[in-house]
């Protein structure tokens, strides 16, 4: 049977205000290191916590569906949340699925790390959990100098814009032709051999881009800084919730602007199908694994603001069967209808052919799993993705194809969405 680890309580008043700036600083020395940021931000049924785990590189971990366990299932179960990640790929473990195109990262398709330190922030106090000796007295130790904005140049299109509006074309045909209803077309601009500090990139990114389940992830020399507004599943005991989010427009400049903004993406029909036929294949997702006629929709088509954009977003709940644990819940759901659209396999399988690199963690999921099994799973969206040994960085967007998609509206969209990163990088898009 686990025992609890010590635990070291600060109060707040009694740490700099650079203190989470000084923690993470420490936490990314390790070759294991997840941070999970709400931002402060109010959300329907609340966001990430703010926590932060680290571990050495032969730390327990586990690194495929196959070998992950609900906590709540395992005769030895952790005293400690389990931190990580899901990605895109893990679709193939799930259904027979394949991913073969162009990867600038090499990232194990999932990652729960048992990490060594972890820390909770409460409301007025920082927990230190696990290893305490000396962690403090580290992380206070840290500099948190701002060297400057990073050195990037222009960004390049994997896909060119001209081939991006030809897939959108041909996505419609698909439609026309019954292969999907709707599918979710990314892709990808990127630089080779960028030299940057992925911490000072990632609180630059939090100031212009604040999100309630943003989070940076460090693995070995990959990194991920993600600023995603998006929810993909939350238990809480017996309940799961999912919030799919398909619906975007800019926000306005003036707060009457922002309102008609608002308006029209209410009413907006292309929107609102769009939504709808996602939150129906989460509804069908959740069923897999529900009791039977729990599934429910407490809010469709709610329209909430961030910085840059309006978003539409609906809830989806459900009860759970019992003992239905984490991996049994991802083979239902992952990778989530927002990324893929539906039919998911077939949608899956035309990403395949239209998109011409993998999508790594964009499309995945950061989070943590509790011992209790109760868990706290993000969808990766406007996020960048670094390694710093190669230098390879890029960031994808995507938008949701259907029949009615005009293909230079979607690419604007995609370019909205990408708003946020390019200021943060400050570079641009070439031509």
């Amino acid at each position: 049977m686990s025992t609890s680890p010590p635990v070291l309580t600060v109060a707040l008043t009694e740490l700099p205000a650079t203190f989470r700036e000084q923690a993470l600083r420490w936490a990314a020395g390790f070759a294991h290191c997840a941070y999970f940021e709400p931002n402060g931000l109010a959300y329907p049924h609340g966001t990430f916590e703010r926590l932060l785990a680290v571990a050495h590189a032969d730390a327990p971990a586990v690194h495929s569906l196959a070998d992950l366990q609900a906590p709540e299932a395992s005769p030895n179960p952790p005293a400690s949340p389990q931190f990580g990640f899901v990605t895109y790929d893990v679709k193939n473990e799930i259904e027979a699925l394949t991913s073969e195109n162009f990867a600038g990262f090499a990232w194990p398709r999932l990652h729960f790390f048992t990490p060594q330190t972890w820390l909770r922030w409460t409301d007025d106090a920082v927990e230190i959990h696990g290893q305490t000796g000396g962690v403090l007295a580290q992380i206070l130790g840290q500099s948190v100098a701002v060297t400057g904005p990073p050195q990037v140049p222009a960004l390049r299109p994997r896909l060119p814009k001209a081939d991006y509006l030809r897939a959108v074309q041909d996505i419609r045909e698909d439609i026309l032709n019954g292969e999907v209803y709707e599918l979710n077309l990314c892709h990808e601009f990127y630089a080779e051999n960028v030299d940057l500090d992925p911490l000072e990139v990632f609180w630059r990114l939090m100031e212009a881009s604040p999100a309630p389940f943003a989070g940076f992830v460090r693995w070995h020399e990959h990194y991920l800084l993600c600023a995603s507004p998006e929810r993909f599943l939350s238990r809480r005991g017996g309940q799961i919730i999912s919030q799919p989010i398909k619906g975007t427009i800019r926000r306005g400049t003036t707060p009457a602007e922002d309102e008609q903004q608002r308006d029209r993406l209410l009413h907006d029909e292309k929107e609102r199908a769009e939504n709808l036929m996602i939150v129906d294949l989460v509804r069908n997702d959740l069923a897999r694994v529900a009791l039977t006629g729990t599934v429910r929709v407490p809010e469709l088509f709610g329209l909430y603001p961030f910085r840059h954009l309006w978003q539409m977003i609906s809830t989806v709940e459900a009860d759970l069967a019992p003992n239905t644990g984490l991996p049994d819940v991802l083979r239902a759901t992952f990778p989530m209808g927002s990324m893929t659209g539906a039919p998911k396999v077939r949608a899956m399988q035309l990403i395949e052919h239209y998109e011409n690199s993998r999508r790594g963690l964009y499309s995945g999921s950061i989070g943590y799993v509790e011992p209790t099994g109760n868990f706290e799973l993000n969808v990766v969206i406007r996020s960048l993705q670094y390694r710093a040994d190669t230098g390879y960085l890029s960031f994808q967007v995507g938008s949701a194809i259907t029949y009615d998609s005009d293909p230079e509206r979607e690419y604007e969209e995609c370019l909205l969405k990408a708003k946020a990163l390019l200021q943060v990088l400050e570079t641009v898009i070439s031509d």
